[in-house]
C-alpha cells in the first residue's frame, strides 16, 4: 500500500509552513509495516501545485492521498475537510498569480467530496490539547485549489488537513503524532470500504 502526504512550502509571514514540519514528522513515525509513505513538499503556486498532484496520481497511484495546509486563523485546532471546490480562486498566489477565470478545472463538477468521511473520523478519534472539527470549505486559496485538483485526479480518494501554525503548545512533534493518529484511522475506514 502507498500513500502519499504533502505539506507547503513558505508563504507570506510563514517562513516556516507547520503542514511541511508536521508531514516531515508524520515522516519519520511512519504509519506502520504495510505502508509505503511518500513525502513531498508543494510550492504556494497554483499552477506548480497543480502539475504536482497530477503527477502523484499518474505516476504514483497511491490508495490515498492526504494533504496537509496551514490553516493560519487558527489557534490549537486541527480542521478535517470534506470537499474541495472548482471555482472561486481570486487570491494571487506566492507568484502573484491567480487561475485563470478562477477556476481548478474548465469542465469539473462544482465541487467533488472525498471518500473519507471526515465528520465520521471526527468523531472517532480525539487528540489531547488539540479540537479536531469537520469543515465543508477550504478556504479558495492554495490549499482548496491542491484538494480539489487532487480529489478530482484521485476520483475521490484524497484528505486535506488543515493544521495550525506551530507554537510553544503545537509543535512539529505534536503536530506528527496527531496526523498518525488521524491517518491511521483514515487508512482504516479505506479498509473497512474495500472489504
Amino acid at each position: 500500500h502507498l500513500s502519499f502526504f504533502s505539506g507547503f512550502g513558505p508563504f507570506r509571514q510563514y517562513l516556516v509552513n507547520s503542514s511541511w514540519e508536521a508531514v516531515k514528522e508524520l515522516s519519520k513515525r511512519g504509519l506502520g509495516k504495510n505502508m509505503d509513505l511518500h513525502i513531498m513538499q508543494l510550492p504556494v503556486v497554483y499552477q506548480k501545485a497543480k502539475e504536482q498532484v497530477f503527477k502523484i496520481w499518474t505516476s504514483l497511484q497511491p490508495l490515498l492521498t492526504v494533504h496537509v495546509g496551514l490553516a493560519s486563523s487558527t489557534k490549537a485546532l486541527i480542521i478535517l475537510e470534506q470537499c474541495g471546490k472548482n471555482k472561486g480562486y481570486q487570491e494571487r498566489d506566492a507568484c502573484g498569480f491567480h487561475p485563470e477565470g478562477g477556476c481548478c478545472m474548465i469542465d469539473g463538477p462544482e465541487k467533488i467530496e472525498s471518500t473519507i468521511n471526515m465528520k465520521t473520523l471526527r468523531k472517532n478519534i480525539s487528540l489531547e490539547g488539540v479540537d479536531i472539527i469537520f469543515s465543508r470549505d477550504a478556504g479558495r486559496y492554495i490549499c482548496d485549489y491542491t484538494y480539489y485538483t487532487s480529489l478530482y485526479y484521485g476520483n475521490g480518494r484524497a484528505a486535506f488537513i488543515h493544521v495550525p501554525p506551530l507554537s510553544k503548545a503545537v509543535t512539529a512533534d505534536f503536530l506528527g503524532k496527531a496526523l498518525q493518529t488521524i491517518i491511521l484511522e483514515m487508512l482504516r475506514q479505506c479498509g473497512e470500504e474495500s472489504e
